[in-house]
């Protein structure tokens, strides 16, 4: 990590990073200390307008005062329980969860790895259980399930073929909307297909309807589970409540993180009473149903309900796509899409992270999700305002790159699979 910055304490906080911390990620050197709302404030006073959200995570913005407040009020009344015990939050926020999504039995984690991770693990004890031992697991190209072993193997990333080998077993892979070329994946040891409705780290690609309900009359004619990994894409990411639901299918299993907790680690596994399979000693974690992340998310999520926030994820990602394409019009700017607030452009090849690189010094943050794409998945409080600033800031950057073109230095080191920001 290079740091460029004239201020002391930044200084001194990047050379103790660069001592105390596992090198894990291309960071630049800057060091976040503050944030509220759209913003966010370094250690030199400098503010960011976000469009990345945490990743996605940052549901109410930075430091939203109802999950302070409820924080506070549950770490001076319970903090642990161990997951030997039942609690009032974690009753309160599997009751909300069913409710909102149709789903019927929760089981709580602290990261979407974690979320799909029991999701595999029910398909195999449905397969166990139902299917004759069926064990394999059908995922699509270009998706994201997590860090894990099973889930990188879930994931099946080229870039990952070797790393941490040998992979788990028992996953298959299939192209993105390619309905013959699932079901001819489909065996008699398929006990589930699994995929996200709009591939966030693959670079903002949505599944199509038809494909999708081709994928539910595979699952209802073979006994498999329908898996749908919200992580992403859940809690008004998309201008609803849950991407499935602008399909209108039901999933078997739903996964949710990131945007549940507002920031705080936190997820979830959703499925419907017939596939509540798993007996004592299965499943379980030291952390699953902890009374302050029950608490934390009962908060979070039912302030994205008392505020419609799915809704003004609908209209101001429609503004945001708008937007983009009036600056196409004049700038490296092409294939425009996205759903609510998961959107993605793509700009000349080998300029993405150069871009992401730029507006951050410009104080806008986005996200390269590849050599050309960009990703852009603000807060859901987001306003018209917050959009203006952030395209005049993209424009901006944007027409200095056009009228001086990335030198090929830097166009090949973008070309590296460790520049790409992942979630």
């Amino acid at each position: 990590m290079m740091c460029q910055t004239g201020n002391e304490e930044t200084k001194n906080w990047l050379n103790e990073a660069d001592k105390s911390l596992l090198f894990t990620a291309n960071r630049p050197p800057v060091v976040m200390e503050s944030g509220e709302g759209m913003y966010m404030r370094d250690t030199e006073g400098k503010s960011y307008l976000d469009f990345i959200g945490g990743w996605a995570v940052a549901s109410l913005g930075h430091s939203p005062a109802a999950l302070s407040r409820a924080l506070a009020e549950q770490s001076a009344t319970l903090v642990h329980a161990s997951p030997g015990f039942l609690n009032k939050p974690m009753i309160q926020f599997a009751k909300l969860l069913c409710e909102i999504s149709g789903m019927d039995k929760a089981f709580f984690g602290s990261s979407g790895a974690e979320a799909n991770e029991s999701a595999i693990k029910l398909a195999r004890k449905h397969g166990a259980v139902n299917l004759n031992g069926a064990y394999e697991i059908i995922t699509v190209s270009g998706g994201f399930h997590g860090r894990t072993l099973a889930t990188m193997s879930a994931t099946g990333k080229p870039q990952w073929k070797e790393l941490f080998a040998p992979k788990v077993e028992g996953f298959k892979h299939v192209p993105l909307n390619d309905l013959d070329a699932c079901f001819a994946a489909v065996s008699n040891n398929t006990c589930a297909i699994m995929l996200e409705l709009i591939q966030g780290e693959g670079g903002v690609h949505a599944v199509q309807e038809s494909y999708l309900f081709g994928l539910r009359k595979i699952c209802d004619m073979y006994g498999i589970l329908l898996i749908v990994d919200e992580v992403q894409t859940g809690m008004g990411r998309t201008g609803k409540l849950f991407a499935f639901q602008h399909y209108g299918i039901q999933p078997d299993v739903i996964t949710l993180a990131k945007g549940i907790g507002g920031g705080f680690p936190l997820s979830a596994m959703l499925t419907k009473e017939k596939y509540d399979l798993f007996q004592p000693g299965d499943q379980g974690g030291t952390y699953t149903g902890a009374p302050l992340s029950m608490a934390a998310g009962l908060a979070v999520v039912q302030e994205i309900l008392d505020r419609d926030l799915a809704a003004n994820a609908a209209v101001q990602g429609a503004y945001i796509k708008e937007g983009l394409e009036l600056l196409a019009a004049k700038l490296p700017i092409s294939n425009v899409r996205g759903r609510g607030l998961l959107i993605g452009f793509d700009v000349l090849e080998g300029t993405a992270q150069q871009l992401a690189a730029d507006c951050l010094e410009a104080g806008l943050l986005i996200n390269a999700v590849g050599t050309s794409t960009i990703r852009l998945v603000p807060p859901l409080i987001v306003t018209q305002a917050h959009v203006d600033d952030m395209l005049q800031l993209l424009a901006a950057v944007l027409g200095r790159q056009t009228a001086s073109p990335t030198p090929a230095f830097i166009q090949e080191a973008s070309k590296s699979p460790q520049g790409a920001g992942i979630a």
